[in-house]
């Protein structure tokens, strides 16, 4: 008897080891899993059927199957046929995302780059005349040099704006050089009651990319095969930008009191955005010229990526900038601070 005793324990103990075993997913479960898995059907109320389907189940309640599915599998469908319905999401999170959809269609729309892009057939946008300078406003022809200040580069670059109106038409260029190498930006257009409206803008180092305003087709298009944006009211290139906004303040200086700002589409040679500037003190500086009376304009990234631009227009320059800083989101920087002023005829 005692040796059969320890015969028995022997065979329990192995059992009891070998039943972790069966756990494993990759492995069959025993039939006693159907205790297990029965355990869990108070949970099934939780995905209540509509009232009218639980009275049906109430009344025929369909037979109770010999045995549960393992674990991990998806239970049979009711006697019925109907699969059983999907868990709703919780009222709360339905009530949140409406809330949200809503906010976003009642909000304003903010004009980005990408949603400047020209939708096929679309109109083009009214135009207004918010952004309207006097033509007689204008800067005469002008040729200012800039002393360059880079932060990659441990000496002083050179620059020069050139700008030019003879009659209706306008040309500016803006170039930055040293040792030979220059990057140059041009804008050319037409002069109207408005201001300057160009009508190509090109930025070339080594090669050359273009902007072309359409303004019978209410578009811009780029040479660089990016897509086309809708041409706005008062949209400028970032060259003809400061001249417009010279100017603006030349015509009416009290219309842009500090704190005011001042939103001009402004195209690039890839692409387009709203650059908002914010109209700030007057300050005094000193410049390698001398001294310039100035008010500043701050632009202030709007995205991730983008340029801060800071600008300090010099009435006694007709409201051109006297200096320009221009800062990527990295803190690279370049600064031109005027120099002298050679006239143009």
């Amino acid at each position: 008897m005692a040796a059969i005793t320890v015969a028995v324990l022997w065979a329990h103990l192995a059992a009891l080891q070998a039943s972790p075993m069966a756990l494993r997913p990759s492995q069959a479960e025993p039939a006693p899993r159907a205790f297990i898995t029965r355990s869990i059907e108070p949970v099934a109320p939780q995905m209540a059927a509509p009232a009218g389907a639980h009275t049906a189940a109430t009344v025929a309640p369909p037979p109770r199957q010999p045995a549960q599915p393992s674990a991990g599998r998806s239970a049979p469908p009711p006697a019925s046929g109907r699969a059983p319905a999907a868990t709703p999401m919780p009222p709360p999170l339905e009530a949140v995302s409406r809330q949200a959809q809503d906010a976003a269609a009642q909000a304003p729309p903010d004009a980005s780059a990408d949603q400047l892009a020209l939708a096929p057939g679309a109109p083009p946008p009214p135009r207004d005349s918010t952004l309207a300078a006097a033509a007689d406003k204008l800067p005469g022809s002008v040729h200012l040099k800039y002393q360059v200040l880079a932060n990659k580069f441990p000496y002083r670059l050179n620059a020069d704006l050139l700008w030019q109106q003879t009659g209706d038409q306008y040309a500016a260029r803006l170039e930055i050089s040293a040792f030979g190498q220059a990057r140059v930006q041009t804008s050319r257009g037409q002069i109207t009651p408005q201001g300057l409206a160009p009508l190509r803008f090109s930025d070339k180092f080594r090669s050359e990319v273009a902007a072309h305003f359409n303004r019978a087709q209410g578009k811009v298009t780029f040479s660089a095969n990016t897509p086309d944006v809708a041409l706005l009211a008062g949209a400028q290139d970032r060259l003809s930008v400061l001249v417009q906004l010279a100017a603006m303040f030349a015509s009416a200086p009290q219309s842009y009191p500090r704190g005011s700002t001042i939103t001009i589409q402004t195209i690039g040679p890839r692409a387009a955005d709203l650059w908002r500037f914010t109209v700030g003190e007057p300050e005094a500086l000193a410049l390698p010229g001398g001294p310039q009376a100035t008010l500043k304009l701050l632009r202030n990234p709007r995205e991730a990526f983008d340029q801060k631009v800071e600008l300090w227009l010099a009435p006694a320059l007709d409201y051109l900038p006297a200096r320009i800083r221009i800062t990527e989101s990295n803190g690279d920087y370049v600064d031109q601070q005027w120099l002298v002023t050679e006239p143009q005829t």
